[in-house]
């Protein structure tokens, strides 16, 4: 129902029910057209959210926030659509420091992988590492709601505009062994979380 669909999308439908057979999902087609429905009860869509919502990315949170009530016979559909909403617009809770310096650490260390690199299976993994990983930590940055796949650049795109299109460019060039440009974008969003981290970075396993 947005202008970015192609024409392979397909149509997601929530379905609230008042119990059994829920919760599910099944995935048909209607027409022609691929639907994916998921099917809940108001508890297990609260339950679902809630256990997404930490991990900075919830699917069913964006796509009820974002999408359109068909219909709604007793005020569920409203009631989860604002609460969807209100989570959406809070944005999510800001990462903690360490994890900020777990992801600054790895960064660092395929930066070196990257540099160093000689082989070009190994280059084309490292370098797509890179990118998605850079573009997470944008996220963490502009403490935005992450994704996956396309929902990645399309999320990057709303706090970062231009940031997708860079890697893109800087990837192609690492893939044809000129490195440089990648590194110089990775290190631009390295600094705003407080740059390249190595020596000295120490984590404890439990016993």
């Amino acid at each position: 129902m947005t202008d970015r669909r192609t024409a392979n999308s397909d149509l997601d439908i929530v379905v609230v029910l008042d119990g059994e057979p829920a919760p599910y999902r099944l995935s048909v087609r209607e027409r022609g057209w691929p639907v994916e429905l998921l099917v809940h009860t108001e508890e297990t869509w609260n339950a679902f959210v809630d256990r997404e919502v930490p991990l900075r990315s919830s699917p069913l949170m964006s796509m009820c926030a974002g999408g359109t009530l068909l219909f709604d016979t007793d005020g569920v559909g409203a009631r989860l659509k604002a609460r969807a909403e209100a989570l959406v617009a809070a944005g999510p809770a800001p990462m903690p420091e360490a994890e900020v310096e777990d992801r600054r650490y790895a960064l660092t260390d395929l930066l070196d992988d990257l540099t160093s690199c000689t082989d070009p299976g190994e280059l084309l993994f490292i370098s797509t590492e890179i990118a998605r990983r850079t573009a997470e930590l944008a996220l963490v940055v502009h403490n935005s709601w992450n994704g996956a796949a396309k929902w990645l650049a399309r999320r990057l795109d709303e706090v970062a505009p231009g940031l997708a299109v860079r890697l893109h460019g800087a990837v192609r060039q690492a893939l044809d062994g000129r490195t440089e440009p990648l590194v110089a974008v990775v290190d631009e969003v390295l600094d705003q979380a407080g740059g390249r981290l190595w020596a000295g970075y120490r984590r404890s396993g439990k016993p």
